[in-house]
């Protein structure tokens, strides 16, 4: 292992948090790591990581270290697509919601493969917040708002959203005409994991967008358990129409209120800044836009 291996390696433990995570990543045995890492902290003469049982984290010169190890690995990638082959290759992580990626992801997924045989792929699945850096995740797909995070976003399209409710609970409760005869009216509250807080239901009116708020008898922080709680006659939810559309078709779930829609919201990629953007990256990005460049869904 040359120097600039025992660099990515280097960086990759920092970004880990974990050697044997590391080691894992770039298909190296534990002891080759630890060996690796001892060669380099003896060429520089100075202590670049602390070891505890639990974890590794970068000394003073570590974190240093590590600053410039982002640029000159950088530069040297970008440096050397410019005389070598740049097909992409090796493992592609991402991180998406479950019924996005069977909709939209999975059924387009053998042209990108096929286009790209030395590529590899492994898709995580969720709403939770990733650590891309942390847990080594190369890309996830989000919908609505984005915190501050360091991250950049790619715009890729707007989702549109509906407010829905059980047969059962409308014939229970009424079904509103408008926002203002909700009254009465409970929701499936869905609790935001970023403020852990129950959101709101939105609805366009007269040109402004107006919250309203409702009690939930059940809340939850997973969009699929809302809307299996909406099913169950526990209240109206908004949700992304085409997650919906089978309920719709099925009549397990009513759309209402339909001239009152929610603000759409907009579905984005987002990778970490402080990384050359890898060849398998930049392939997935643009191949990932064009699935959804110039509509709405």
């Amino acid at each position: 292992m040359d120097r600039l291996d025992r660099m990515k390696l280097f960086t990759r433990v920092v970004e880990r948090r974990s050697l044997s995570a590391a080691a894992a990543d770039l298909a190296l045995a534990r002891s080759t790591a630890t060996e690796a890492i001892k060669t380099l902290e003896a060429d520089l003469g100075t202590r670049l990581l602390e070891r505890t049982t639990r974890h590794v984290a970068p000394t003073l010169d570590g974190e240093a270290f590590y600053r410039r190890c982002l640029i000159i690995l950088g530069e040297f990638e970008e440096a050397s697509s410019a005389f070598r082959d740049t097909e992409p290759r090796g493992l592609l992580r991402i991180d998406a919601h479950p019924l996005l990626t069977h909709i939209f992801i999975l059924p387009r997924l053998p042209e990108f493969l096929t286009r790209y045989p030395h590529l590899d792929l492994h898709i995580g699945q969720g709403d939770r917040l990733v650590d891309l850096v942390r847990e080594g995740v190369d890309c996830v797909i989000r919908a609505g708002a984005q915190p501050d995070s360091g991250l950049i976003m790619r715009r890729l399209t707007t989702i549109k959203e509906t407010t829905c409710a059980s047969p059962a609970y409308l014939k229970r409760h009424g079904t509103p005409d408008t926002p203002d005869d909700l009254g009465g009216h409970v929701c499936a509250g869905f609790v935001s994991s970023r403020t852990g807080t129950t959101l709101p239901l939105e609805f366009m009116q007269k040109g402004k967008l107006r919250e309203v708020h409702l009690p939930s008898r059940v809340t939850a922080n997973n969009s699929d358990s809302v809307t299996e709680l909406a099913r169950l006659g526990f209240g109206l939810i908004q949700a992304p129409r085409y997650r919906l559309q089978r309920d719709f078709d099925n009549g397990s779930l009513v759309e209402i209120l339909s001239k009152y829609p929610p603000s759409p919201t907009q579905l984005s990629a987002l990778y970490p800044q402080n990384r050359h953007l890898s060849p398998r990256l930049r392939v997935f990005l643009d191949w990932v836009s064009g699935i959804f460049a110039g509509s709405e869904i």
